[in-house]
């Protein structure tokens, strides 16, 4: 299991998809490719990754690395809204988080950094979905607009 990692008490979180291979050998969500892409986004606006929460919708790699199963992700759902209840601000990373957290089935960039609401136990959390920090590798629109994100996450931490 992949648990998360940073600051557990953090107002806001980036959420994932699912453990990738470094990240279960590891065991520590967002070490590989990714998560070096997210990690230097981070730095870009002078954010260190232990000032935030960084999980994913699914504690375990699927096998063969495919995306999580509808049922896969409601076996974790109750972990995941344990993990994000205290937050304020939720960064969906991907489409799979997306489907996971609000149940949106659309083209991701309908929906990016757009302000969407998520409730967890009657509380009211604001959820930006944004695009995955794999997509910056083949996609300068996708780099851009993860910037604009993590700009976002910036501005909203200085309040």
């Amino acid at each position: 299991m992949v648990m998360p990692s940073g600051d557990m008490n953090s107002k806001v979180a980036f959420v994932g998809e699912a453990p990738g291979e470094n990240e279960d050998i590891h065991g520590k969500p967002f070490i590989g490719r990714s998560g070096m892409i997210l990690e230097g986004m981070l730095s870009q606006e002078d954010i260190s990754r232990d000032e935030v929460m960084i999980t994913n919708t699914v504690k375990c790699r699927p096998p063969k690395n495919r995306d999580p199963t509808r049922e896969e992700m409601a076996a974790c759902r109750p972990f995941l809204e344990s993990e994000l209840y205290n937050k304020e601000l939720v960064i969906c990373l991907g489409a799979s988080a997306c489907r996971s957290l609000l149940g949106y089935e659309g083209k991701l960039g309908a929906i990016v950094n757009t302000m969407q609401e998520l409730e967890i136990n009657g509380k009211k959390i604001t959820v930006i979905p944004a695009y995955h920090p794999a997509a910056c590798i083949y996609s300068r629109t996708s780099t851009s607009s993860l910037r604009d994100t993590i700009t976002t996450v910036k501005e909203y931490m200085i309040r």
